[in-house]
Parts: structure tokens; sequence; C-alpha cells
């Protein structure tokens, strides 16, 4: 079954696309895909039939600014003028609706990329209510964030949020194919396979090649500052458990030491985060197709292994 619907963001603007997929058998539990920046969530469609045969139902939406919410309002790479909570609480209004309609099952998150930033944001404020969160591709400090937030502020402040600066994405994320050989689209650090860099790029549903306003990237670059300490770490439920995934090629995890950052914020503060990185893989690990089978059973089985424990 798929229930296929909208409801207001946070921004008070936009109204955000979202569907919920319901397996023909008796469901153990939900869970609910964040997706990462410039894409949209149907390119999780695999993982999502996984996670349906698995037992789950899977809930999701296209974020503010991307797929075929940016689509519905006309607003490609404008996140809306409400700060950088906006996602978070969207995904939190998302989770809402689907108790509503599947009440009492226990509740996990999965994000990848700036989705996981999105589960780390959520997860410091709402946290108690889960069974359990998965993030995928995260990062710990993110190179040039601090200094990108800081210029990005005086941006906005003197009145250009709205304008949109490519110089400025590149400059925050253009390095990041640092390792990965002959360049011909850009996107190249998603993913070694050729075929998934020219999917990516050419998916209409796409934001990746769209313009993103300065004011939304001021909000994205707030939200990796915010999440990227002890003092993140130290909101979150200790009894939350985590599970965290990446590969040790992707620049975002600066190639596994974010990812090791992040747990280790964590475990400092009490918590239990379990940390798989595959080698010799990029950002996409969910999209290599020697590994993607892999990655999602370790999913389901993080959230099996909650639920019998």
């Amino acid at each position: 079954m798929l229930h296929e619907f909208e409801f207001p963001s946070f921004n008070e603007r936009d109204q955000v696309q979202a569907w919920i997929y319901v397996p023909a058998a008796k469901p153990k539990g939900i869970v609910q895909i964040i997706h990462g920046f410039g894409e949209h969530s149907r390119r999780y469609l695999h993982m999502i039939v996984k996670f349906m045969d698995a037992g789950y139902i899977v809930a999701a939406d296209d974020h503010v600014g991307h797929g075929k919410t940016a689509m519905q309002n006309n607003t490609w790479g404008d996140w809306g003028d409400k700060g950088f909570h906006t996602m978070m609480e969207d995904e939190h209004t998302l989770k809402t609706l689907v108790c509503e309609k599947y009440p009492d099952l226990p509740y996990f998150l999965f994000g990848h990329s700036m989705g996981s930033f999105i589960v780390r944001d959520y997860i410091a404020k709402y946290g108690d209510e889960l069974a359990g969160a998965a993030m995928c591709g995260t990062c710990g400090i993110f190179r040039g964030a601090a200094d990108a937030e800081k210029k990005l502020a005086e941006i906005v402040a003197a009145g250009h949020g709205k304008e949109s600066d490519p110089q400025l994405a590149g400059d925050l994320m253009g390095w990041m194919c640092e390792r990965c050989g002959d360049i011909a689209i850009g996107n190249e650090w998603i993913c070694a396979d050729p075929y998934v860099q020219r999917d990516h790029a050419d998916d209409p549903f796409d934001a990746f090649t769209k313009p993103t306003s300065n004011q939304s990237l001021y909000y994205f670059t707030q939200m990796m500052n915010e999440i990227s300490s002890i003092q993140w770490a130290e909101k979150v439920p200790t009894s939350l458990p985590i599970y965290n995934i990446g590969g040790d090629q992707d620049p975002v995890g600066e190639y596994g030491q974010g990812i090791y950052e992040v747990t280790n914020w964590l475990c400092s503060t009490g918590h239990k985060v379990t940390t798989k990185v595959y080698s010799g893989y990029r950002h996409e690990i969910h999209n290599y197709s020697d590994l993607k089978d892999e990655v999602e059973k370790g999913i389901t089985d993080f959230m099996d292994g909650v639920l019998n424990g």
C-alpha cells in the first residue's frame, strides 16, 4: 500500500510532499528515510523495498527546496525563512502524521548525508520518541564549514540571502573530488560507479545541479556546525541505540575520520553506538551494486536487534 500526501512545512510557506510505503504483511516497526542535500527520497526505492520486505513501514518526504516539494512549490534551492531547524521540524511533523495512521509501532530514523545531519539535529530534541537512529555518510567537523558560515552570515545580513552565488557552494564543497581522479561531472565523489554519477546528475527531481540560495546555504552550514561537538552529543538521550556507517573514501566524512569523530562524541557522553566503515567506498555506499544489499541488511539487522534486544 502507498499513501501519497502533503503537509505544511515549518517554514509556513511550502507544502511538503510525502509518502508512506506499507508492506502487505503485519508490520513490526516503522523507519523514516531522510534524504540528503540536492537529492530526493525516490532515490532510495531499492532500500525502501528491502525495508518493506523486512517487515517495516517506510515513510519519506522531499525536503523544502528539493525534489517534488520544490517542483510543487516552485522553490528550488530555497528552504524558506524559518532557519536551519526547518527540515528537522518537518521530519518530526511527518513522524507525527505517520504515527497517527499507524500508532504503537517502534519508530526508527535513517538519514544519509545531510539527512544524517537532520537525524542528529532531530535526536537532540526528539530522541526520546524513537526506538533507534541510523546515520550514513555523516561528517564530523566539516572542512571549511565554520568559515563558510561566517561569510554567509555577512552576505545574508547585507540583504543577498535570496540570491545564489555558485562560488560560495564551490568554496564549501568543490574540494570533494580531490581523490576521484579525472573529473567529468563534478559529482564523482558520491560513488565510483559512472552510471550512478550520471543517474544522479540527470535526475529531473534532483536539486544538486540547481542553484541553492545564499540563505539556504547559510542554514546548511549552521546545521553542520550545530551538530558537531560534544555539546550536541550531550543533548541526545543515552538510551537511544545509534548505528553509524559510511565509506572510508567519502570526503564528507573526511575518509573515515569524521565518522569516528561523531561516534567518539557519542561514546564519550555515554551513548551506545555501533559503527561500521566500509573500506574502498565513497559517499553513497547504499548505491554500489556490489554493496547495497549488505548495507541495507546491516540497517535492518540493527533495527531487528533493537526490537529483539
